[in-house]
């Protein structure tokens, strides 16, 4: 699947949250733009304490606040969902990992 310049989703329960327009890879990452919904307003305290603590190499606290995310959230490739992913957002940079295969946390 060409993954550079293609646009995926974010959606929760049926509804955009927004949408990334992927501009860089670096296997197995991919970078872009994040264009919020107003649904986001709803999960970014999610992203936001997952990635504080992240930054503070916290990954215990990371795992448990992030855990939520996949569990409620579903990201679209251009061709449909994909099985698991590893999202982070801060402002209007996203970047991410997928997998047609559950990681297997």
């Amino acid at each position: 699947m060409a993954q550079e310049h293609a646009t995926w989703c974010l959606m929760r329960q049926g509804t955009l949250i927004g949408t990334i327009s992927v501009a860089d890879t670096d296997f197995p990452w991919l970078r872009g733009t994040f264009t919020p919904e107003l649904a986001f307003t709803h999960v970014k305290p999610w992203f936001d304490e997952a990635l504080a603590n992240m930054e503070a190499d916290d990954f215990e606290r990371f795992d448990a606040a992030y855990d939520r995310i996949p569990q409620e959230l579903t990201l679209m490739s251009p061709s449909g969902p994909v099985a698991d992913f590893l999202l982070h957002i801060d402002g209007d940079e996203a970047w991410f990992r997928w997998s047609e295969e559950p990681f297997g946390r």
